[in-house]
């Protein structure tokens, strides 16, 4: 196989030999890798592939099954390391970072409230993509419920910048770096959004706090019911 004649901007080129040497197979363990936890360059082996099926070298259909598998079986392993692990890492080593046990409850809230518009949505950010099912299963989302939004983002993912790389052709390089402007973008919005949520789960939770400690009776007042006192049953 050979790549495209298209001058390939600098993170495609760096990938072309290694696509070139290995075709599916490297996009199925790029793509793989990149969903459960370690930060290799999956979405742009994605895009790369999907420019070679543009250009005749690879065909577009098996290039979006291979990485939606891919991405999906990543992120099913990244959620089983979560749920076998993740729980033990955070009560060992979460007070070195910040992650107390009161915010991992919180967190267990959100994703409860929201876990499957995160996981279906984190592939198109940079970091939660990588760890968002390690994420789901320390929090101990129900894999039922982790499960179809899984598969969903995979779907989608794979759709979007599949179709993306397939399109471009031989403007590839401007696109790829109009896209990847716009995804900074997105993944700021996206952070402040979820910043927004976690804001006002928090705010939420202390006024219940609050209400509950204005509301609550003190249990230490003295208002006994009288035990200690003489019934006076015995004979005068």
């Amino acid at each position: 196989m050979s790549a495209p004649t298209t001058p390939l901007p600098g993170a495609l080129a760096g990938l072309a030999p290694l696509l070139d040497h290995y075709g599916y197979l490297a996009v199925a363990l790029l793509v793989l890798l990149d969903n459960c936890g370690i930060p290799v360059p999956g979405q742009t082996v994605l895009v790369l592939a999907s420019v070679y099926a543009g250009a005749g070298h690879l065909d577009f259909a098996a290039v979006l099954l291979v990485a939606t598998g891919a991405a999906a079986l990543g992120n099913s392993l990244g959620y089983l390391i979560g749920r076998t692990g993740g729980r033990a890492f955070v009560h060992r080593w979460g007070r070195y970072v910040l992650l107390t046990p009161a915010r991992m409850d919180r967190a267990e809230d959100f994703f409860a409230r929201h876990g499957g518009k995160v996981v279906t949505v984190a592939r198109f950010v940079d970091g939660l993509r990588q760890y968002n099912g390690i994420i789901a299963g320390t929090t101990e989302m129900p894999w039922r419920r982790f499960l179809p939004f899984n598969l969903l983002g995979a779907v989608l993912w794979t759709a979007v910048w599949g179709t993306f790389g397939y399109l471009a052709g031989a403007n590839i390089g401007a696109v790829y770096r109009t896209a990847l402007r716009y995804q900074v973008w997105f993944a700021v919005g996206l952070g402040v959004l979820v910043a927004a949520v976690l804001l006002r789960q928090v705010l939420r939770h202390r006024r219940r706090r609050r209400t509950g400690a204005g509301t609550g009776i003190d249990t230490g007042s003295g208002t006994g019911t009288g035990t200690g006192t003489d019934t006076g049953t015995g004979p005068e």
